[in-house]
């Protein structure tokens, strides 16, 4: 069973930064590409940033370039967003998802976890 559980969310000023993790089960990372995508409260879910393993592309959301960083740990079949730089705009829930091909984009994900809140306040 492919299951993706999120960690890591919480409080956190402005500037402030947060890790957010992404550990996956019932598949190897390796092969797929993971996606972060977040929703606020009235907004669509938007890709922040992808990864796909098997060819190393990386995408981010113009958003939070430079600001966030995704990788991947495939020995923990586990992927990460590093944010830093926070600001109140990035506050939403924060969902990792995982497709055998895809863009970042949520219509091309169909395994999703349950996602994780991140709030930034001013």
């Amino acid at each position: 069973e492919v299951q993706l559980v999120e960690s890591g969310g919480g409080l956190v000023q402005a500037g402030g930064s947060l890790r957010l993790s992404c550990a996956a089960s019932g598949f190897t990372i390796d092969d797929y590409v993971i996606g972060w995508f977040r929703q606020a409260p009235g907004k669509e879910r938007e890709g922040v940033s992808c990864i796909s393993n098997d060819s190393g592309s990386i995408y981010y959301a113009l958003s939070v370039k430079g600001r966030f960083t995704i990788s991947s740990d495939n020995a923990k079949n586990t992927v990460y967003l590093q944010m830093n730089g926070l600001k109140p705009e990035d506050t939403a829930v924060y969902y990792c998802a995982a497709a055998y091909l895809a863009q970042c984009i949520p219509a091309d994900f169909d395994s999703w976890g349950q996602g994780t809140q991140v709030t930034v306040s001013s």
